[in-house]
């Protein structure tokens, strides 16, 4: 399947979370254990990591919260002097609500940004003409149900109905002038989760095991070019745009220990299926003559997640994690329309409950290690750093 219009706009914002564009710091009590969630987490945040593990919700659980991600990419070219981006803050919020109405049984629903990218090149950025300033979005509303089917084990299921929406601007090079082009288009999807939970030695070792679908979408949208010159405008008109875009499947599987009293360690491995993306296009229906596919020959890679959580007290926990994140492109197709590097994280995060309320922060800093690139034109290497910021309240009975 061709990777378009939305693939095409992810800049380096993408690069801040998970290899390609993927968010998963849905929980500042998982973001502060390193995303270490799929055997552990156990409130209502659980929808995103494992549906399973709503059923550790006794009666109702709320959980509302947001993420700041401040990326700093550079690209330096070869022989070149390094450049980089304006500041640009990406704020996905979640929410997540979980009713138990019975012992065996839970209800939820989740809301949140479970892939997105948003980026501002510098105005003289030599990679305009690939991509200047990007925004995408897609937003996942989550129902799901999970099920105690022995005292031992349980299994979740869900539906992900997803909206997604899109917005690029490029510049077009002339020689003699640089015009420019703007392009957007929004899409709906669906696609599902299932999820497991087994506990192997009751208060001393779960397993956890996660499955959600890839979801397939079909963009339609406009293309509004700007300051093209005379000879160019019978050409590049004003008009409608279409894409198709498969966002990754991902298999994660999750081990959490209690290797001592107050102490809980776990440990995740989870499989992204970037191998879908093979080349990005966008398509002009009424002059196909404009299509430019980009060959880009993505690999599945995996993501390592490594996190405790000590509790201090009854009401306060203390955290940390580290995450390596691999990256799926290749040097040859890595170019600045969508660029990548291998990033390591480290998370320091804590929670604090008072009667029925809870809050949790917790802070993660991205190293984007530095990446080769050896795309048609645009060899150099990519670098940079991120931070990442997460609040959480809950609410439970």
């Amino acid at each position: 399947m061709k990777k378009t219009l939305s693939l095409v706009t992810l800049l380096a914002a993408g690069a801040t979370q998970a290899a390609g564009f993927q968010i998963d710091t849905h929980s500042a009590r998982s973001t502060g254990m390193g995303n270490a969630a799929t055997a552990i987490l156990d409130d209502s945040s659980a929808i995103y990591s494992n549906a399973a593990n709503i059923l550790g919700v006794k009666k109702l659980d709320i959980t509302v919260g947001d993420t700041g991600i401040l990326p700093f990419m550079k690209f330096t070219p070869t022989d070149g002097e390094a450049q980089g981006q304006k500041m640009t803050l990406s704020p996905p919020p979640h929410v997540f609500v979980v009713y138990r109405p019975f012992e065996k049984a839970a209800f939820g629903l989740g809301a949140y940004t479970a892939f997105g990218a948003r980026s501002r090149w510098e105005d003289d950025f030599v990679g305009r003409f690939k991509g200047r300033e990007s925004s995408l979005a897609a937003y996942y509303i989550n129902p799901t149900f999970a099920y105690q089917l022995h005292e031992y084990f349980r299994v979740g299921v869900g539906v992900d109905v997803v909206r997604t929406t899109v917005e690029l601007k490029r510049a077009m090079n002339f020689v003699e002038s640089e015009g420019a082009v703007h392009l957007g288009g929004s899409a709906w999807g669906v696609g599902y989760n299932v999820g497991f939970q087994a506990v192997v030695m009751p208060g001393e070792l779960t397993v956890g095991l996660h499955y959600r679908s890839a979801v397939s979408t079909t963009y339609e949208g406009n293309a509004d070019f700007q300051n093209i010159p005379e000879a160019f405008q019978a050409r590049l008109l004003d008009q409608r745009v279409e894409a198709d875009v498969q966002f990754p499947r991902t298999l994660s599987l999750g081990l959490a220990a209690v290797p001592m009293e107050k102490l809980t360690v776990a440990f995740d491995i989870q499989m992204v299926d970037w191998a879908s993306m093979k080349e990005l296009t966008i398509e002009f229906p009424g002059n196909p003559s404009l299509n430019n596919p980009v060959e880009k020959r993505w690999v599945a890679k995996a993501k390592f997640h490594l996190g405790a959580e000590y509790t201090l007290n009854p009401q306060l926990q203390l955290r940390g994690g580290i995450v390596a994140d691999l990256s799926p492109s290749p040097e040859e197709t890595l170019t600045p329309d969508l660029p990548d590097a291998d990033r390591y994280k480290l998370s320091l995060g804590a929670g604090y409950s008072f009667g029925n309320l809870r809050a949790d922060a917790a802070y993660q800093f991205v190293l984007l290690a530095s990446t080769d690139s050896k795309g048609a034109g645009m060899d150099g290497t990519y670098s940079g750093t991120a931070h990442v910021l997460g609040v959480t309240l809950g609410y439970s009975l």
